[in-house]
């Protein structure tokens, strides 16, 4: 795992929801600004935020590919990434994948390193 990665798993004995993982993130001084769902089979190309980035998992499981190794998250886990770390985001599995993104700020911001595929704008792109 790349220095600063850290991944929190789920503590608790009940299935996370969309409110309890946002409350989760909240407490560690994130703020949301997007629910984001991806399909099954999801490749987000290689890239990197401006800001410390936190994912909040809410179902499925998808695995952060970063130069030091994989980080796979599933559900009700939490995902700090610092700033300037680049990644890829794959989803190995058919099964879609719910997470909270956020940054201190509540602001998005991502420097591309690869052709954008799989950005938040290519998902809301209509064919």
């Amino acid at each position: 795992m790349p220095p600063g990665v850290k991944v929190i798993k789920w503590p608790h004995n009940e299935a996370p929801t969309a409110e309890t993982v946002k409350l989760a993130m909240s407490e560690y001084g994130y703020r949301v600004y997007d629910l984001q769902t991806i399909p099954p089979w999801f490749v987000r190309s290689r890239h990197a935020h401006d800001f410390d980035e936190i994912r909040g998992a809410v179902e499925g499981v998808t695995t952060f590919h970063f130069d030091d190794g994989p980080v796979t998250i599933e559900g009700g886990d939490i995902l700090f990434i610092p700033a300037g770390v680049p990644h890829e985001v794959r989803t190995h599995n058919d099964r879609p994948f719910s997470a909270y993104k956020g940054s201190t700020t509540g602001e998005r911001s991502v420097t591309e390193h690869g052709d954008g595929k799989g950005s938040l704008e290519d998902l809301n792109r209509t064919t």
